[in-house]
């Protein structure tokens, strides 16, 4: 009876180790926005001490990350800007099954600049930096930008505009918002991952518009606001579609996605740059992790809705200690609800 109880004891234990080691196997591969990687870096690190997934994630770029996850080398795409209909519909043609768009955080992007005379709290208006990235405003002490900043001691020195080189979700929301603040950007140059930009130098990726702004006295640029405060650089009040300066954080994020969150199209692709209301941050932007609805390899399919379940919900409690706005709970409910879409060859998980 004894020898009976020790084998079935030492049957469970391994049946528990194996279950453990295989969970530890399982390895989620993702790519994109580096707009997000502040927090993907703090979830996968701690999803992995709760359950021994390891996701490996490369930040190269909303663009670079639709595009791995176009050809599925990829689990899952991460970006700020949501896939074109064209995209959509090449994605289901190269992989047979259509493409899920999760929001996955919120956050706004920062405009910073290197001006040690002004230091924090710059004021700009949508015409005004739309107008800089034109090539139509070159020097600090425009009268337009020392109309806005009264006292403040704007010196007589060139800008130097700083922008991503390569396909952005950042770049997105940016244009996005450009766009909407200024008929003469909208016919110009648009609103696209990756634009013709008429001025400025680029750099790749947001640690590379960071740093170059760091280096650079005179420069500005579009950062989202992790990458602000990791780099102590200024940023700026913009004044938004009610006509107040707001400064970015995550309650401004949050009043702007609120309307969007009541009213959410069916696919979750909403777009909030220049909201309506008196607090609203008017760069502001959903990011969404985009995967296929039916993923073949049943382990990665299982793991990954797990991870997406846990990321939407109790992941949000990590958003604003690195400056990002939590998803509404409305959101959060609608993301559920699409998680439960993911198959693995046509079964539910």
């Amino acid at each position: 009876m004894k020898m009976k109880m020790f084998y079935i004891t030492m049957f469970a234990l391994l049946m528990g180790a194996f279950s453990i080691n295989s969970n530890a196997q399982v390895k989620l591969t993702g790519a994109g926005s580096t707009f997000d990687y502040p927090i993907f870096s703090k979830w996968f690190d701690v999803y992995n001490k709760m359950t021994g997934v390891q996701i490996n994630y490369a930040s190269i770029g909303s663009g670079g990350g639709i595009q791995q996850v176009t050809v599925g080398t990829v689990d899952f795409g991460a970006s700020d800007a949501p896939l074109t209909e064209e995209q959509m519909k090449t994605f289901n043609e190269k992989r047979g099954t259509e493409i899920i768009h999760i929001p996955i955080i919120m956050g706004g992007v920062a405009i910073t600049y290197n001006l040690p005379s002004v230091g924090q709290g710059l004021k700009l208006d949508g015409a005004a930096l739309a107008d800089i990235y034109l090539g139509k405003i070159t020097k600090w002490n425009d009268p337009r930008i020392v109309k806005l900043n009264p006292g403040k001691n704007l010196p007589n020195k060139a800008i130097l505009v700083a922008h991503r080189s390569e396909g952005s979700g950042t770049s997105f929301i940016f244009t996005s918002y450009l766009s909407k603040v200024s008929p003469e950007w909208a016919k110009k140059v648009g609103n696209s991952t990756s634009v013709n930009w008429p001025v400025g130098l680029g750099a790749k990726g947001t640690e590379g518009v960071a740093g170059l702004i760091a280096q650079t006295q005179g420069a500005i640029g579009y950062i989202e606001l992790a990458y602000a405060k990791q780099n102590n650089l200024p940023y700026c009040l913009m004044k938004n579609k009610d006509g107040n300066f707001v400064d970015v954080n995550f309650n401004t994020v949050s009043d702007a996605a609120a309307g969007a969150a009541k009213n959410m199209p069916k696919d979750l692709r909403a777009v909030i740059t220049n909201a309506d209301g008196k607090n609203s941050y008017p760069i502001s932007g959903f990011s969404w992790i985009v995967v296929p609805k039916d993923i073949k390899d049943y382990s990665h399919a299982a793991a990954l809705v797990k991870f997406l379940k846990w990321a939407v919900t109790k992941g949000q409690a990590d958003a604003t200690s690195l400056y990002y706005a939590p998803l509404p709970k409305q959101v959060q409910k609608l993301d559920l609800e699409k998680i439960n879409l993911i198959t693995s060859n046509g079964k539910k998980l």
